[in-house]
């Protein structure tokens, strides 16, 4: 192996940003922050829980209504298409219409 060319290895200070737990683990980086350990994480606490640190449900929601506004911006020029092409295009439809 190649002299020098490895990271240094450090036992790591690891925080839980939600809980405060903390822990030591071997990694590269002295410190290290996460958001959710497993001593919190609903999926190893067995406990049903929105865990929303990043604002992701309120996102979710903004970019459903977006959806939904586009959605309805498209049927609306859809219709809108259909009307126009069902209007009599000559002087010939547009009379026969009328009697």
């Amino acid at each position: 192996m190649k002299a020098n060319i490895h990271p240094q290895f450090f036992m790591a200070t690891v925080t839980c940003a939600s809980c405060g737990t903390k822990f030591t683990l071997g990694s590269t980086q002295q410190n290290i922050h996460v958001e959710l350990c497993s001593h919190c994480h609903p999926f190893y606490t067995g406990q049903d829980r929105f865990v929303d640190s990043a604002n992701q449900i309120e996102k979710f929601r903004e970019r459903a209504k977006i959806s939904e506004q586009i959605k309805k911006q498209l049927s609306q020029k859809k219709e809108d298409k259909k009307a126009r092409d069902n209007a009599p295009k000559t002087l010939a439809e547009m009379l026969a219409a009328i009697k």
